[in-house]
């Protein structure tokens, strides 16, 4: 029930951020009472932080050992997750979205926000090779949400895909 209540939540979080979603409508998602939800999870707050660690442990499973991939290999991984994301499961990045609402985000749920970039930025770092890391890192992460962003907002999937092929491009192999 836990796990059902959580991609519940990840579902509507990856559509309508933080205050997208409440305990109601996540019990009505799962077909439990609201009180239900609350016995796995006592607060929002807690609920949330427990979302985006589970949303930060998936994105490491799914990148890998990124040493075992050129660089340009790397990028086309990293961005296949965001695309995947645009374009099949029509969602944001959990992390994206809790970033940009970081002023409103309860304090407990940052550090897992903070620890989303921190995996992918330390994950480029080493895929790119030393000669390649730290800003590029930094711009990589930041053409993958803004595009995101941009595509969602424009409502054309071209546009990440663009950003994506010119970021890879840019990726010295």
């Amino acid at each position: 029930m836990k796990k059902a209540i959580l991609d519940a939540a990840e579902t509507r979080a990856r559509r309508g951020g933080y205050n997208g979603f409440s305990f109601r409508e996540l019990a009505e998602d799962v077909g439990i009472k609201s009180a239900s939800v609350h016995y796995h999870f006592p607060t929002k707050e807690h609920l949330a932080e427990v979302l985006t660690h589970r949303y930060v442990d998936r994105m490491a499973e799914y990148l890998g050992d990124p040493a075992k991939l050129a660089p340009r290999a790397a990028v086309r991984h990293l961005a296949n997750a965001f695309v995947t994301a645009n374009e099949t499961d029509d969602q944001m990045c959990l992390c994206g979205l809790f970033a940009a609402e970081s002023g409103c985000l309860p304090q407990q749920v940052r550090p897992e926000v903070t620890a989303f970039f921190d995996l992918i930025a330390k994950w480029l770092d080493v895929a790119l090779r030393p000669a390649e890391s730290a800003p590029k890192a930094l711009e990589i992460i930041a053409a993958l949400e803004g595009g995101m962003l941009m595509s969602r907002a424009k409502q054309d999937p071209a546009i990440l895909r663009a950003i994506v092929s010119a970021t890879v491009k840019r990726v010295r192999e």
